[in-house]
């Protein structure tokens, strides 16, 4: 009796998880080696302009996205590393189940990097490491950031995009 062909739809054939895994552990490298080379050359809230509206800065973020809660009494540490251990958590089942979707991958692994890196200085510091610091004289500062961060933005951008893609076919 002989075997039934193999199917090669473009969703199956995925690679399995380690293409995402290797993409979040490049963000994680990336962010990891900025926050260190940032905390040896910098003082807390030292600034070294590079542009007209861009500076390095030294900065430490105790709360979540643009500072929210990080005035409070030290809980938020605890809340936000295990809502992104969770959140890590989901993203490695997600990535699992839908390894052949591409972008959707893709937007999962940038935000599990981000998260992770996150994650790491929430545990080593207590508080997450930012330093890029853009401005703008008619807007002001926009919060610090980092590599984490950024990865996190264009993640959900991605994610955002594939899912009007979803809805358009």
């Amino acid at each position: 009796m002989a075997s039934k062909p193999k199917s090669f739809s473009s969703k199956s054939s995925s690679g399995g998880l380690t293409p995402w895994l290797g993409i979040a552990f490049i963000v994680i490298l990336l962010d990891q080696v900025t926050k260190i080379t940032i905390n040896k050359t910098f003082r807390w809230g030292e600034e070294v302009t590079v542009t007209s509206f861009f500076n390095l800065v030294l900065a430490y973020n105790k709360g979540a996205a643009f500072s929210f809660l990080s005035n409070e009494s030290g809980w938020q540490r605890h809340f936000f590393t295990a809502i992104g251990i969770c959140a890590a958590l989901y993203i490695v089942y997600l990535l699992k189940k839908h390894a052949g979707q591409r972008m959707f991958c893709w937007a999962l692994a940038l935000i599990l990097g981000g998260a992770i890196g996150n994650v790491i200085d929430r545990i080593l510091y207590g508080h997450v490491v930012d330093f890029l610091d853009f401005h703008w004289k008619s807007l002001g500062h926009f919060p610090a950031f980092n590599i984490a961060d950024s990865a996190i933005c264009v993640g959900a951008a991605l994610f955002i995009l594939d899912e009007l893609r979803r809805v358009n076919k």
